[in-house]
């Protein structure tokens, strides 16, 4: 007779610079899209929950964002959430970019790992190993294991799934014993409401470049349930500045129309319901740098 194993359940941070896959990663083990994912840096902005239970073990991972040099108050509470993430965290992922050289925010997060008053395990995730040759993918673990000393390493490609059973099983072993956290079907911390907010977020970052999709907030005003098939979302765009609204609505509105158009995409394949999507543009003069518009926007930083 078999020996039944005990329950494992903790929190997971996966941590990183901007850009490295981690949104990817967190959505492959869920199997759907929780959290948002754009070929942009940051566009993660908030600590989200993605839960993943199974019939021995749930692993609560911690989607963060990009540890980065903050510029303004945004940037400052985003590695505020991303610094508490690593402290409450039973385990840590530290991803990394491995067809890229280690960069001064890499620097940073072994800085801040090196810090820590817990002794949590720390993985060492080289992503992105579907671009390299065997040959490099041993140089860029000779340039990354010196930032992570006694880091146990991996390798993966978040994109493909490429090592990720592996190292899904070097989680499982590395948690603590105990019951589970949520109930068996919750899959994330968030709303419905909240996740389109960052949906549209995503598009903008993917249909508009330089500065401007950085001084974008969105806000859903209005998410309603029609029927059991059909969904009216109404949101707005918030900008810093006059001229970045011209920008994000474009001539005839054509731009508004492309983010909108990608965005609907998007919330229809999480809700699985056809979509009505509104999508409005306002002024909110320096908003990153404004406590009372953070918080009114959802950047509001933790209460200790």
């Amino acid at each position: 007779m078999n020996k039944k194993l005990p329950f494992r359940s903790g929190f997971v941070a996966v941590a990183g610079r901007p850009n490295v896959g981690k949104s990817t990663l967190v959505n492959a083990y869920l199997g759907q899209l929780v959290a948002p994912i754009s070929p942009r840096p940051q566009t993660t902005r908030r600590k989200q929950l993605g839960i993943l239970t199974l019939p021995d073990t749930q692993i609560v991972f911690v989607d963060t964002p990009g540890l980065h040099k903050q510029i303004d108050q945004l940037g400052s509470y985003m590695n505020m959430a991303a610094e508490s993430a690593l402290e409450d965290a039973d385990l840590i992922l530290w991803l990394v970019s491995a067809d890229e050289m280690p960069t001064e925010e890499d620097a940073l997060i072994s800085k801040k790992l090196l810090s820590l008053k817990r002794s949590q395990p720390v993985f060492l995730v080289l992503n992105k190993i579907d671009r390299l040759s065997p040959l490099e993918l041993a140089d860029s673990e000779k340039l990354f294991s010196p930032l992570a000393p006694g880091a146990e390493i991996h390798h993966v490609s978040a994109l493909s799934g490429t090592g990720k059973y592996d190292l899904l099983q070097a989680v499982i072993s590395g948690l603590p014993e105990g019951g589970p956290y949520y109930e068996e079907d919750q899959i994330t911390d968030l709303y419905e409401k909240e996740i389109t907010s960052d949906l549209i977020r995503a598009a903008v970052l993917d249909s508009l470049r330089d500065e401007i999709p950085y001084s974008v907030a969105v806000r859903v005003e209005e998410f309603i349930d029609r029927d059991d098939e059909n969904s009216s979302i109404t949101a707005t765009l918030f900008v810093e500045r006059e001229s970045q609204k011209g920008i994000v609505i474009g001539k005839n509105a054509e731009m508004l129309k492309k983010i909108g158009t990608q965005a609907r995409m998007e919330i229809e394949r999480m809700t699985g319901r056809k979509v009505y999507l509104d999508l409005r543009v306002k002024v909110a003069p320096n908003w990153r740098n404004d406590p009372g518009a953070l918080k009114r926007f959802g950047y509001a930083p933790e209460k200790s």
